[in-house]
């Protein structure tokens, strides 16, 4: 998993939110007009205090009781009016506001899809499911509140100055005081929130991965009693979210603290002052109760400044994780391609790998490929079984074929055409995969199957492959291929799953075929009757099939053996049986390693030929 640790202080979040700018404008209209609208409702604030004024030095001074209810008449009609506008500056920005959330993790998911399966190796899912629910949430709560009252708040507190100089001057200086001491605060407290804010958020995507994990692997867990420490595990995790939260409660504790005390205290002086003013008759009482209203209106938008500076850093720092998924870099369509490696003239060539190099992204730097000058030939409508030890790269070089990972070096052809030509799309209708780990998802049986055929299948080529795989278990099921299998297909035996997978492969009749252990699930019985059954559809296609088994060899009219790395054979079974000591080794049932090569007919190969001539059809 990338590491998170970045200096969140060189960043502005400024910067982070205009990115945002391509989704918000589309909906710009709504937002500037409740941006104005709730302008004007707080300014409606600020006239109250005038109101008070011309009451106290009018109808009270006076004596008229009919001035005083005008006045009140005024005052209800004003609070009536900035509620009224505050609930409408709420529906503008409700609809535009929830659908640029969707938009945005729709881009999100569509992203995921299309970014390499080395950048999912990488990132723990958790991480990437906060991303597209928390994260998000942040981002529309911003874009509700703080982004509009960070506007409206500054507005009313610049026009509300401007009245109070223009009331009392000396005043209106007096309660200026506290904005030097304000800003450095605020400056203060926005560098060490925005690295708190981003430590907190991804400790959530942390402790969803924890809860996700445990979750699917709810079978492990119970099955091997890890209950316990799976709960530590998550306690620990809480904790510690724990921990970061109490430290942003204290800065925004201390923050408010600050905005509240300050404005306060100048506002205590400016009561003192006021008064001995009005006793001196320098001052009328209307003016010093209009005064002090003013200030009072003041109160919320300056108080307000510290959170909503909090949940801006929040919805920053949201903004970042976002745009650091969004601006991974998608799978290519192509490569430039070195001089002189024009693409072959395509031909019925089958499948060729020619000098391929491939090593992992996130491996150690210094350490060895992978896979080092892969060279091998798969004819047309021939079927190549690839044998090799644990580790040795089997399932690696099986991914390269439908460009899961682009290769280092080297290059693969289909039927003389360079895959890096061909775009993607186009590459996996052409290429068929069945994996180790069969993969199913929350649908019905027959989605999952039919997923393999690009939507071009009917029922018919449903119930072809179902036979091929010999699901014909399908048919016990409640409601048939219709059945919801759930998630991951957990409700589905590992044998049932990987027929299911099998089938899918091979529903859409594809001109290459990818098979990585298909059969490694299955008991004796059930992987004869497919094994007679893919023999039929073995034959009408180019093949690739990893195989641990002598039965599964057996469906290949050539294998290959893949050691070390490189191809260090390619025979028919019963020949690299009688010449090669490794493949005999692995064929007779023994552990999976490399044992050195004897001579063609030397001992170790007789005896390891004769083990593994006793062990075909037998599970390895």
């Amino acid at each position: 998993m990338p590491s998170f640790d970045n200096d969140t202080q060189d960043r502005s979040a400024v910067r982070s939110l205009l990115r945002l700018w391509p989704y918000v404008r589309p909906v710009r209209t709504r937002l500037l007009s409740a941006a104005f609208v709730a302008i004007v409702a707080s300014c409606l604030s600020l006239v109250i205090p005038l109101v008070l004024k011309w009451i106290v030095d009018g109808p009270v001074a006076d004596g008229d009781p009919g001035g005083v209810w005008l006045g009140a008449l005024v005052l209800l009609l004003l609070g009536i009016t900035e509620a009224v506008l505050f609930g409408f500056r709420r529906w503008l920005v409700a609809r535009p506001l929830a659908g640029v959330e969707a938009a945005m993790r729709a881009d999100l998911f569509r992203h995921l899809q299309r970014l390499p399966v080395a950048f999912h190796d990488r990132w723990a899912s958790g991480q990437l499911l906060s991303r597209g629910t928390t994260d998000l949430m942040l981002l529309r709560m911003f874009l509700a509140f703080p982004l509009t009252f960070l506007l409206v708040n500054g507005t009313t507190i610049l026009a509300g100055f401007v009245i109070l100089l223009l009331q009392e001057w000396t005043l209106g200086l007096l309660l200026l005081a506290p904005v030097v001491p304000l800003v450095v605060a605020c400056s203060l407290f926005e560098s060490r929130y925005s690295l708190v804010a981003r430590r907190a958020q991804d400790q959530v995507g942390d402790l969803t991965t924890v809860v996700e994990e445990s979750v699917l692997g709810i079978r492990v867990v119970k099955g091997f009693g890890r209950h316990r420490s799976q709960a530590a595990a998550f306690r620990s995790l809480a904790e510690r979210l724990r921990g970061t939260e109490l430290v942003k409660a204290r800065l925004l504790g201390g923050i408010w603290a600050l905005i509240t005390v300050i404005p306060e205290l100048a506002v205590g002086a400016a009561l003192v002052l006021g008064t001995v003013q009005v006793a001196d008759g320098e001052l009328s009482a209307g003016t010093l109760v209009a005064f002090l209203s003013t200030a009072l209106a003041l109160r919320w938008p300056v108080d307000s400044i510290g959170f909503l500076l909090a949940m801006s850093q929040e919805a920053a720092t949201a903004a970042d994780r976002y745009f650091e998924v969004m601006d991974a870099a998608p799978e290519q369509e192509t490569h430039d391609r070195p001089p002189g490696a024009d693409r072959t003239a395509a031909t019925a060539d089958g499948l060729r790998f020619e000098g391929v190099v491939f090593g992992y992204p996130d491996a150690p730097e210094g350490s060895e490929p992978v896979l080092r000058r892969i060279d091998l030939h798969v004819r047309t409508g021939e079927t190549m079984a690839l044998v090799g030890g644990t580790g040795s790269g089997k399932t690696t070089l099986t991914a390269l074929v439908p460009r899961l990972y682009d290769v280092d070096a080297g290059r693969i052809l289909l039927d003389g055409e360079d895959i890096t030509g061909l775009p993607r799309e186009r590459l996996r209708e052409l290429v068929s995969v069945a994996f180790e780990e069969p993969t199913l998802f929350s649908a019905s049986v027959g989605e999952n199957v039919l997923m393999g055929a690009g939507g071009e299948a009917d029922e018919a080529d449903l119930r072809r492959s179902l036979d091929i795989a010999q699901a014909g278990f399908v048919d016990g099921l409640p409601q048939g291929a219709d059945t919801q299998v759930g998630e991951q297909g957990l409700s589905l035996s590992g044998g049932q799953r990987q027929r299911l997978a099998l089938a899918r492969a091979v529903v859409g009749q594809p001109r290459f075929l990818v098979l990585d252990d298909p059969l490694s699930a299955l008991d004796v019985h059930t992987e004869a009757l497919v094994e007679a059954a893919l023999r039929q559809v073995l034959a009408a296609t180019t093949a690739l099939v990893v195989a641990h088994r002598p039965s599964t060899v057996m469906l290949a009219d050539r294998v290959a053996l893949l050691s070390g790395g490189r191809i260090a054979a390619v025979g028919t079974h019963h020949e690299l049986l009688r010449t090669n000591a490794e493949y005999a080794w692995l064929m007779s049932g023994g552990e999976e390693r490399k044992v050195p090569a004897g001579p063609p007919d030397g001992p170790d190969a007789a005896g390891a030929a004769e083990s593994a001539a006793g062990a075909e059809g037998s599970i390895r």
